[in-house]
């Protein structure tokens, strides 16, 4: 199912429009609570600049309904193409706690295997991965734990999840 919508001078090639991407956020919610099964350690959800902060944040939000869980948002910052310096926006001690490291979409999977490297220091309880999209191309050994939408594309396609105000408008091919 794509959608086709008239931007600035070319076209963008939606495979996921606002509605469906907010459906694939609840389900994910509803996915990671059903996991929780009534486990009452406080969550984590840590969202990699930029875009995987906002989905970081929904997600706590659509998951709040479901869980008696504290649960916390912080983001990672990382270059990237070349991570070396990994920086949380808070220091936390994360033993024995549940941590979902979110972002909008996993190209390589390096990424998400960076955002771990602050986390080696401690014992979490669980440590999962969230993305609201997965490319199958995958360079690094991770495999999200939840995923909006999966997506078989060639190494040259390029997705962008939008993001307005906050709000995932939804997902292209560029």
């Amino acid at each position: 199912h794509k959608y086709r919508k008239r931007g600035d001078n070319h076209e963008k090639n939606y495979i996921l429009n606002k509605e469906g991407a907010g459906q694939k956020l609840h389900r994910m919610a509803l996915e990671l609570a059903e996991d929780l099964n009534g486990d009452l350690q406080p969550v984590i959800i840590i969202g990699s600049r930029n875009n995987g902060t906002i989905i970081a944040e929904k997600m706590g939000a659509l998951l709040k309904p479901y869980v008696t869980n504290e649960i916390k948002i912080i983001s990672v910052s990382m270059d990237k193409s070349r991570p070396g310096k990994v920086t949380l926006s808070e220091q936390l001690n994360f033993n024995d706690l549940h941590v979902v490291i979110a972002d909008d979409v996993t190209n390589s999977g390096k990424a998400l295997l960076y955002a771990l490297k602050p986390l080696l220091d401690f014992h979490p309880k669980t440590i999962q991965t969230l993305v609201l999209v997965e490319r199958m191309h995958k360079l690094f050994p991770v495999k999200p734990d939840y995923v909006g939408l999966s997506v078989a594309t060639t190494l040259q396609d390029h997705i962008q999840v939008e993001v307005v105000n906050g709000e995932v408008m939804g997902a292209y091919i560029d």
